[in-house]
């Protein structure tokens, strides 16, 4: 058997980033080895206390560290709080966590753990890319050391979800975005292109209720309000399975049809935050078909594994 993969998540939960994280501990090919949090889907104290609590229900300790609160140079925008509601889960609650953070800001935990495993770390980014863009500014040198990037984020041959253009998480802060596409290190983009062909029922759901019943019933409890989202702006009966989509492919590329060219980011107008080719950069690996039934059977094979309450 493969060893595990040590991995950071850098995360905004969110929904289908609790979807992620579950998934992640749900699958033994993944040695999580930190989570940073990031603002997006909600205020960044926020997604730290929902981080944690997240881990306390799952019953594990691993290190979080909270991140930046904001973009790096334009002004933040609102948190889509009609996605994934106030609070980040939905209607789900949990109580407060217990647990601290690690007090290293998240950037400088990133850069110590590339550091201590050079060539071992795959990083996860499933929200705005604001703590990697400030970990790759502070040592430039971890774009050597790392293992892997798996972007989630973008919209390259498809519309965004924001507006027409941009895709949420690189809309949020897109000159961090434009830094981390364009760094010279291993990157992989999940972007729209895929993860919205990828639909996500309660009934993919269902079965971890029977194997993980504190865990599922708090992800079917979550779950509720997201598939009403897509549902009236979509009219699916399910969720795009953006972020959990991410951590798959930083595991098995096989169910993933990959295309290599530089990328960049629109930093102003009415485009702002765009991904487009063609630009002069380094090469970006850029998921754009995918076995969309291979990537949701693992998804809900994991997570029906029993390896969570």
């Amino acid at each position: 058997m493969n060893q595990p993969i040590p991995m950071i998540i850098d995360t905004d939960p969110g929904i289908d980033d609790a979807m992620a994280i579950l998934y992640a501990l749900s699958d033994p090919a993944v040695d999580l080895v930190g989570l940073t949090t990031v603002f997006g889907n909600v205020p960044v104290t926020t997604a730290t206390r929902n981080t944690l609590a997240l881990l306390e229900l799952a019953g594990v300790d691993i290190p979080v560290a909270a991140g930046a609160a904001r973009p790096m140079v334009q002004e933040p925008h609102p948190h889509p709080d009609f996605v994934h509601g106030v609070e980040g889960f939905g209607e789900a609650h949990l109580p407060p966590p217990a647990r601290k953070t690690d007090p290293r800001p998240a950037h400088e935990f990133i850069i110590d753990m590339v550091r201590a495993r050079p060539g071992e770390i795959t990083l996860v980014p499933v929200g705005p890319l604001t703590n990697i863009a400030m970990a790759l500014k502070a040592a430039p040198d971890i774009a050597e050391k790392v293992a892997r990037v798996v972007v989630m984020g973008g919209a390259v041959r498809c519309k965004g979800n924001v507006n027409e253009y941009a895709e949420a998480n690189i809309w949020q802060d897109p000159h961090a975005a434009q830094a981390v596409l364009s760094a010279d290190w291993p990157l992989t983009l999940v972007g729209l292109d895929i993860t919205e062909r990828i639909v996500c029922t309660a009934a993919d759901l269902a079965p971890m209720m029977q194997r993980s019943p504190i865990c599922g019933a708090f992800l079917t409890k979550a779950a509720e309000f997201y598939f009403a989202f897509h549902k009236e702006t979509e009219g699916i009966d399910g969720c795009h399975l953006h972020d959990p989509t991410a951590v798959i492919a930083a595991l098995d590329m096989a169910p993933f049809g990959v295309e290599t060219a530089p990328l960049t980011v629109t930093l102003e107008g009415e485009a702002i935050g765009r991904t487009r080719e063609g630009e002069r950069g380094a090469p970006v690996g850029i998921c754009l078909s995918a076995d969309a039934d291979a990537v949701l059977a693992r998804f809900r094979d994991r997570l029906a594994s029993g390896r969570l309450p």
